[in-house]
């Protein structure tokens, strides 16, 4: 789908979508609980779907309703399944480790570049401690054999995902087991998201020591909060000038995202962004960047690995707009400027696509987005509701 977005400012009030990431966790958590669970998740997306149709391929019952999903735990966990990942790095990263501690024998199936974003060290931890994983195909990662109880020891400077996946494992795996996270803990308000899953679900966690301790107890209901990750979006659009009221964000969430506000309350001048915490920021925030004072990001090494290599893209993005910018191994400058009329190749990147869109509110001429269907990833009701706040668009498929 391509969109051709006549600037114009946005005005209204905008209720922010659930948390894609605490929704992941809390259906995870469900699925292994000992009684069926209801989930308010009001508005649902692609990596979410993925997580869910995961859970039923592991014998799950969860099914869609008006207000969110009601989860039937797993009461008979299969010998083989087949979980079709999509795009979702957090479905893979947390599935894999989930599947190897109940001993499934599993075929993963992944879309787009999931293949290519890195599994070390955990894949070398799995193996270390019973699994075997191997390449069925570029596209399809078989784990068979089984975790085993002990000590695990993981590198925390690669993704938080796969500490958030073996959390989710040791808690399953009968007997009492040691989670040893080494080196820089690479976005730990995620991290302490998992935490905050399990312990809603009743699993007792001793600082780094897990017991098994499935089935986990349901609290049969569950509100999934408002996604500051997305939220950043239009809380940006607000710092441009635009006339947004932004509702259903807690401000005392553990959501790392939520260092959105006080970030963007500091970029009247020129700011140094420390990115560790919140990589998913940096599109939008390169934006704000530009349209003041400039910034510099550091500690992106890990944008390269997303959907997309969001350091480029971010850069070949601002440089459509006529934004100049720099980038070395670690770090990304964003320099002041004026947002000209454009396309933008979102890189079938959902991030870079809604960034473009907020920048176009402050373009001086028609602003293209490519492949803007990419937002379905996260936020499928992205551009609708930026028609709702009166953005103008234009909208026809690529023949």
């Amino acid at each position: 789908m391509i969109i051709t977005i006549t600037p114009r400012k946005l005005q209204g009030n905008i209720n922010i979508i659930p948390s894609k990431s605490q929704a992941h966790r809390y259906l995870i958590c469900a699925a292994f609980s000992d009684c069926e669970t209801q989930i308010i998740c009001p508005a649902v997306n692609q990596d979410i779907e993925a997580t869910v149709a995961c859970l039923n391929a592991l014998g799950a019952d969860i099914q869609r309703t008006e207000t969110g999903y009601d989860v039937i735990p797993i009461k008979a966990v299969p010998t083989k399944a087949t979980l079709s990942c999509g795009e979702s790095g957090s479905t893979l990263r947390f599935m894999l480790p989930i599947a190897g501690a109940l001993g499934v024998f599993t075929d993963f199936i992944l879309e787009g570049r999931l293949s290519q974003r890195p599994l070390s060290p955990l894949w070398e931890e799995m193996e270390r401690m019973g699994c075997q994983l191997s390449w069925v195909n570029k596209n399809t990662l078989r784990c068979a054999g089984k975790l085993q109880h002990g000590v695990y020891n993981i590198d925390g400077s690669v993704s938080s995902q796969f500490i958030t996946g073996l959390l989710f494992a040791l808690s399953l795996i009968p007997g009492e087991s040691t989670l040893n996270i080494t080196g820089m803990i690479e976005s730990k308000p995620y991290i302490d998201m998992t935490l905050e899953a399990l312990t809603t679900f009743g699993v007792m966690i001793d600082n780094t020591k897990l017991k098994g301790q499935f089935p986990f107890h349901s609290p049969k209901i569950a509100k999934i909060e408002g996604d500051w990750s997305n939220g950043a979006f239009f809380l940006a659009a607000r710092s441009l000038g635009n006339n947004i009221n932004v509702d259903g964000l807690n401000a005392l969430s553990k959501q790392g995202d939520r260092a959105v506000q006080a970030i963007l309350n500091a970029m009247a001048n020129f700011i140094e962004i420390d990115a560790k915490d919140i990589p998913d920021l940096v599109p939008i925030l390169s934006v704000v960047a530009a349209a003041s004072k400039g910034a510099k990001f550091c500690n992106i090494r890990r944008l390269r690995l997303k959907e997309s290599d969001r350091v480029q893209t971010v850069m070949d993005m601002l440089q459509a707009f006529g934004i100049h910018s720099a980038s070395d191994e670690n770090t990304l400058t964003v320099y002041p400027g004026i947002f000209q009329g454009c396309t933008v190749d979102s890189a079938n990147d959902h991030r870079i696509a809604m960034s473009a869109g907020i920048a176009a509110t402050i373009a001086n001429g028609p602003v293209t987005i490519l492949n803007a269907q990419c937002v379905a990833k996260s936020y499928p009701a992205f551009w609708e509701e930026y028609r709702q706040l009166g953005g103008t668009y234009e909208q026809y498929l690529r023949k």
